[in-house]
């Protein structure tokens, strides 16, 4: 196996849809994720899994059922399991998502339009 680095701009520039994980790497039964947020999310929650959210350019807001936290460029949030959350973005914000490979983005609103039940490696 050989070992690569990785350009997070040029992984980013790969795609310019919303809402579509696409997996850059994995490690221990995690997977590293880059996706791209704007507008709206759907509230939902993962039962068994935590997540990582972090802002590679721009910022988005996580809302909670109790609280609104701002995630600014060079930021991130851990939204633990079973947290009820919904990212929503202003403008368009790149992002670095950390979590289990089995994590499905919507979580328990598995039933969205925004679902992505296989995503795609980058």
């Amino acid at each position: 196996m050989q070992i690569q680095k990785k350009s997070l701009s040029d992984k980013f520039s790969l795609f310019h849809d919303h809402w579509n994980p696409r997996v850059v790497a994995q490690l221990n039964g995690q997977s590293v994720k880059l996706v791209k947020f704007q507008g709206e999310f759907v509230w939902h929650q993962h039962e068994t899994e935590d997540e990582l959210f972090l802002v590679v350019k721009g910022y988005f807001n996580m809302e909670l059922r109790d609280q609104t936290i701002r995630i600014n460029e060079g930021e991130f949030i851990v939204i633990p399991r079973g947290t009820e959350h919904r990212p929503v973005a202003p403008e368009e914000v790149q992002v670095l998502l950390f979590e289990p490979d089995t994590t499905l983005n919507t979580g328990d609103a598995a039933t969205s339009e925004l679902t992505r039940n296989q995503l795609n490696s980058i």
